[in-house]
């Protein structure tokens, strides 16, 4: 079989080149003994993996077992899947097989394997490089033949950092690594899946099939979708029973995604719990000053080209004046309190050719954090003339960190 007759056996929709190549990968390794690890946020479809390789392997006609490892107690996780003597715990009042021995010549699917304990992760580790295991109470080995194949929505890697997950687990189960697309990497898969879920619903509930005009497709594709493909099954089923309309609006869209916005853009920050310096704070600060550089050079420029095109005769409006002067004022303080409202002494009418020899001397301007944090400080207490508070709401920080900054900056007001 191909990819696209496997996609239809199994039920997979979509042609996003990510979800391709997991299914191509699974196909290739099938027919191998190697171990398996599935990796992909929660709810984009893992499960059907293993089912392909199983499938497509030699040991389709044994056991298919599959595990939620973070569904079972840590207290019985070792029972679940080892098996247990009679009398090993309180309430063992018979001997009980474990899923490796259930499985044994079979599949054994491992989801969310980054939530076993380390104990168990230490038999299970054991189990990969030699095939034997234990049951709980027992000293005597047994051997299974089974393939393991696990899943996970965790950064792996971070849990071993944090001493959370064995490395040499790890590496033993990622021998061949497939990766599940999130849904919202699949634009152009979100509709056909949509399509899918309602053509199933109507079915289930014997009503029509809800359909989207084009607004609200355009907002189902350009949803970030967290719950991946089960809230996308979720939203659709919801729509489909509750809504009596069967072609539905973006405005009705909307309703059922709550956290839907039209615009998705950085936001700023405010920590107000703490009077430390935070790094929201800090940056809330540095994007005023750069906010309010671009406005002054977009000015500058104005003013600029006005010259060069011979737009003022010697003198400004009045406007553009005020706007000279706050940038005078603002780049050099010697020009504080002299008001730019006359140029009579130089002469800027291109047709007159004035000889004008360049004697500007070039400051380079400090583009240090803190200074520029100081200068905002600085100008915010100049605006409210002293008021702390006042001044700490205009820079989006609290009075604590304000007091803070002028200290250590030596702020005199």
């Amino acid at each position: 079989m191909d990819v696209q007759q496997i996609k239809q056996r199994f039920g997979v929709i979509g042609n996003y080149a990510g979800l391709n190549r997991a299914v191509d990968i699974a196909r290739q390794v099938a027919p191998t003994d190697l171990s398996v690890l599935i990796t992909g946020p929660s709810g984009a479809g893992k499960e059907i993996i293993p089912q392909i390789i199983h499938f497509f392997s030699a040991r389709k006609h044994g056991n298919y077992i599959a595990v939620n490892c973070g569904a079972i107690p840590e207290g019985t996780i070792d029972s679940e899947l080892f098996g247990h003597e009679k009398g090993s715990f309180t309430g063992a009042h018979e001997s009980r097989k474990g899923y490796f021995e259930v499985a044994d010549g079979g599949t054994i699917f491992l989801d969310e394997v980054a939530e076993l304990p380390l104990s168990t992760q230490v038999r299970l580790l054991r189990v990969l490089e030699t095939g034997e295991y234990m049951r709980v109470g027992s000293s005597k080995s047994q051997k299974t033949n089974v393939r393991v194949i696990a899943a996970t929505n965790v950064d792996v890697l971070g849990q071993i950092q944090q001493g959370n997950f064995r490395e040499d687990l790890y590496y033993r189960l990622n021998t061949v690594p497939i990766v599940v697309p999130p849904l919202k990497d699949r634009k152009e898969d979100i509709h056909l899946l949509f399509r899918k879920f309602a053509n199933d619903f109507a079915e289930k509930y014997r009503m029509p099939a809800i359909n989207l005009n084009e607004e609200a497709i355009l907002i189902l594709e350009n949803y970030s979708w967290p719950g991946n493909i089960r809230q996308l099954k979720n939203i659709t089923e919801q729509i489909s029973v509750i809504e009596k309309s069967r072609f539905i609006s973006a405005e009705m869209l909307k309703l059922y995604l709550p956290d839907y916005t039209d615009v998705r853009l950085p936001a700023l920050m405010k920590n107000s719990a703490s009077g430390d310096s935070s790094f929201a704070s800090e940056r809330e600060i540095l994007y005023k000053i750069l906010f309010d550089m671009k406005n002054d050079m977009s000015d500058l420029k104005k003013i600029v080209y006005h010259f060069t095109q011979g737009g003022y005769n010697n003198n400004l409006s009045n406007e553009d004046a005020g706007i000279v002067d706050r940038l005078f004022k603002e780049m050099d303080p010697r020009n504080m309190g002299a008001p730019v409202n006359n140029f009579t002494n130089f002469d800027y009418n291109r047709k007159q050719g004035p000889n004008i020899q360049d004697t500007e001397e070039v400051v380079e301007e400090s583009l240090s954090l803190e200074d520029k944090e100081m200068e905002m400080i600085k100008k915010a207490l100049d605006k409210y003339h002293g008021k702390r508070k006042l001044a700490a709401d205009e820079l989006g920080i609290s009075e604590r960190t304000l007091y803070r900054k002028i200290r250590e900056y030596n702020i005199t007001e």
